[in-house]
């Protein structure tokens, strides 16, 4: 009883506790559930990096998009629903919550039914698309046998992902944090003991990946089936609601195809440097490096996608409650301090010698090429990553308010239409075929800041003016 008045009690702040405070409340254990999420490939990496070689970094870099292809299915029905649930809950429908949660529960499982068993029989192909053609027969072998036994535990990945989702959605960020904590430690711990304890190498990391999702996946449910939630799980909801489709599919499109197109991004990349590298050796150094600038970007972005987490719920209760000043207030604080999180990012990737301490971090002091090459690809690729807060916060904006269509627009545009021409047609021009591609990256943040601005301002001014809701108090529970 005393965590459903404590979960109520989360509903109230949100409509009318301090912004900052509030902010603050979601966005931290918001991005420690994120941060520890995306930690177990870093952590991978790590152990990997300075314990396996080079060939094997390569070999992580190749399964590297597979996973996020993965994952852009796991954005797609868990970020669609929390924001759906945030509004509903600012509505006051509770049993539209509890349908959401139960189409949340079958979405992931028929997604375990059908792409997992596709990608492991056409594992090689897959991999091939990924730039596998390019490597050394060692990271491609490398490659293969992490993916063969990691793509089952996707299953237990997207159920914890989806709940601590929704937990976020409904004010319980703690218990969202919680849920990834579990996952986490338990890969740290395994980890070093399956990788050089008991000599497993590669296949050891992708062992202990799978036994942390489960458990992370375990809480998450205990949490839902004990009923310390403020929606209730009732296995009778599990199913699709003809009614509660279209709205969360449609927001959830939005970071379904930012991930998706970041999964082509890093697929794009490594064949890229494939076929502009003068022999596999390079090819594979600079995949190597590619693995490097991915497990040090999971670092630095963290932060900001941690700070879009918070302002989601706020900004989608109070939309649903019709409190547009409220709105706009949370959209200016989360525009500047997405900003200032995006400087920060850049500068500790810019500045000497930030970089190489970086690269350090997943590169062996054996291999002094490698990590030069890595610290200088870092201080290229993210040197206008400064400019990139606006629309990544104006994503965030739209999706949480439930405008799918502006919000796909503004997702694609840094990955799809900037990045992923600019990164195949610049090497043409420029006689450094390799650094052209990295330069591909700065050149697409600035086109994207630029093409972000005039949908930000309409709406803006649009918050402006519209007539604010007010005598109009909400509640859930009746």
């Amino acid at each position: 009883m005393a965590a459903f008045v404590g979960a109520r009690r989360n509903l109230e702040e949100l409509a009318a506790g301090s912004l900052g405070r509030l902010l603050l409340k979601y966005s931290w254990p918001a991005l420690v559930a994120m941060s520890l999420n995306a930690l177990y490939s870093v952590v991978d990496r790590f152990y990997i990096g300075h314990g396996c070689g080079e060939a094997a970094m390569a070999g992580l870099t190749l399964v590297f998009p597979v996973m996020m292809l993965f994952g852009a299915f796991g954005v797609f029905v868990g970020a669609g629903h929390a924001a759906v649930m945030s509004i509903k809950l600012g509505e006051g429908d509770r049993v539209a919550c509890e349908k959401i949660l139960g189409q949340l529960v079958a979405f992931k499982l028929a997604f375990f039914a059908t792409l997992p068993p596709l990608v492991y029989f056409n594992a090689d192909t897959v991999l091939g698309w990924c730039g596998g053609g390019g490597v050394s027969a060692e990271a491609f072998e490398c490659a293969r046998s992490y993916l063969k036994i990691v793509l089952f535990s996707h299953l237990f990945s997207h159920l914890a992902f989806g709940f601590s989702a929704l937990m976020r959605a409904e004010g319980g960020a703690l218990g969202s944090m919680t849920c990834m904590i579990v996952g986490f430690g338990t890969n740290l711990v395994l980890d070093p003991i399956f990788i050089f304890w008991l000599g497993m190498g590669v296949k050891g990391a992708a062992w202990a990946t799978t036994i942390a999702m489960a458990a992370s996946c375990a809480f998450a449910m205990h949490r839902y089936l004990s009923g310390r939630s403020v929606v209730r799980f009732r296995w009778r909801r599990i199913g699709f609601h003809r009614g509660y489709l279209a709205k969360p599919c449609g927001i959830g499109f939005a970071p379904f195809l930012q991930q998706l197109l970041g999964a082509l991004i890093n697929v794009v990349l490594p064949a890229a440097f494939a076929k502009w590298a003068a022999d596999e050796a390079a090819a594979t150094t600079q995949i190597a490096s590619l693995g490097v600038f991915q497990s040090v970007m999971i670092l630095v972005v963290l932060p900001i996608l941690g700070a879009q987490q918070g302002i989601q719920p706020i900004i989608g209760y109070n939309w649903g409650a019709r409190n547009y000043r409220r709105v706009k207030d949370a959209l200016m604080l989360g525009f500047w301090v997405t900003t200032a999180l995006c400087v920060a990012a850049c500068a500790v990737q810019v500045v000497p010698p930030l970089p190489h301490l970086l690269a350090r971090l997943f590169v062996s002091a054996d291999n002094p090429l490698l990590l030069a090459i890595a610290a200088r690809d870092l201080q290229v690729s993210n040197c206008m990553l400064w400019c990139i807060g606006l629309n990544v916060v104006a994503t965030t904006y739209f999706q949480s308010i439930g405008h799918p269509k502006t919000a796909i627009v503004l997702s694609t545009l840094r990955q799809g239409a900037c990045l992923l021409p600019v990164a195949w047609f610049l090497p043409y021009f420029l006689e450094d075929h390799a650094f052209a591609v990295w330069l591909s990256m700065p050149v697409s943040d600035v086109l994207c800041c630029i093409m972000t601005i005039v949908p930000v301002f309409l709406h803006v001014r649009f918050l402006s003016r519209v007539r604010v809701v007010s005598g109009t108090k909400r509640k859930f529970w009746k």
